[in-house]
């Protein structure tokens, strides 16, 4: 059996569609867990406990956590640390593979304009310090040899919902308003599409030498300007490139209207400077054809 905690998220439902290719015996587990396949298997849970952890990983052969916990950093320093100790613990009972998909957030931010699997972590931000946190912890036990896991890492990632692309260009142009972006349009930012996210996961999870590392999912290589976003949705949405740049001043003052911008303050730095994503260790070995801008921003803008 693969189980998939977290499944209703975005990056979840897409892995339940990939997953039904290597195997018909999936466990879906969220609160509300809702079938992708036919042959889906569902268990509600609320996985900040550590019974319900238990029982959605007890027979598991691979175990993905896609958890995606509201974004506060209040709210990840109560819940991250947590669940992932009761992930390794229930993993290692039931001698289950464990996937965790993983962020950037931990990257040093001198660093950001090649990240590779060898970057060095050193984050700045108290987001990015929880996330290298629980991945250390994975990290350790696979050192160890008591847990056979993988990190499988995306850049921030393009997709239907808790997409900076679809919250800040995409719906500011469907509302007729123009499109913001942060500190500076003309610095490079790709983003991992969600469809090459879920497959990349699943392959690395159905790949045996894939184990006891860290990997970056297969993203496009096209060093792809914040204003060059702008423009591909423009062009497909039939309207004017128009936007405006939000400074990190005005960010914090946004965010007491906007609470994701609150909380994406901290974050800035990673739009002040260039942001690339290098999968290209994945892109070797799976010989593997990324999703390009131009496409995702095509299937994101069909209505």
């Amino acid at each position: 059996m693969q189980t998939i905690l977290g499944a209703t998220g975005p990056i979840g439902t897409e892995l339940a569609k990939q997953l039904i290719n290597y195997t018909d015996n999936i466990r879906l587990v969220s609160r509300n867990p809702k079938k992708v396949n036919a042959t889906d298997t569902l268990l509600a849970a609320d996985l900040t406990k550590a019974e319900d952890v238990d029982k959605a990983i007890a027979g598991s052969e691979i175990v993905y956590l896609v958890v995606g916990f509201e974004y506060k950093v209040d709210v990840w320093k109560r819940t991250w640390p947590t669940l992932m100790d009761n992930v390794i613990a229930a993993c290692k009972k039931y001698n289950s593979k464990l996937v965790f998909f993983d962020n950037v957030y931990m990257y040093d931010r001198d660093f950001l304009t090649n990240m590779t699997e060898e970057t060095p972590v050193r984050p700045t931000s108290k987001k990015g310090v929880i996330r290298a946190e629980i991945a250390e912890r994975l990290l350790d036990e696979t050192r160890k040899g008591n847990l056979t896991a993988l990190i499988a890492r995306s850049a921030d990632f393009f997709g239907p919902s808790n997409s900076v692309l679809i919250e800040t260009v995409y719906k500011n142009f469907k509302k007729g308003k123009k499109a913001n972006w942060f500190a500076d349009v003309n610095k490079v930012h790709n983003f991992t599409f969600y469809t090459d996210a879920a497959k990349g996961t699943a392959i690395l999870g159905n790949t045996p030498d894939a184990y006891n590392q860290v990997w970056h999912l297969p993203t496009d290589s096209a060093p792809i300007t914040g204003k060059q976003w702008i423009e591909l949705f423009a062009k497909y949405m039939n309207v004017k490139p128009s936007y405006m740049v939000v400074p990190e001043w005005l960010t914090a003052i946004m965010g007491l209207f906007v609470p994701m911008l609150k909380e994406l303050k901290e974050m800035i730095y990673q739009y002040d400077r260039d942001y690339f994503f290098n999968s290209s260790k994945f892109q070797k070995k799976f010989n593997y054809k990324s999703v390009t801008p131009e496409e995702a921003v095509q299937i994101m803008t069909k209505d």
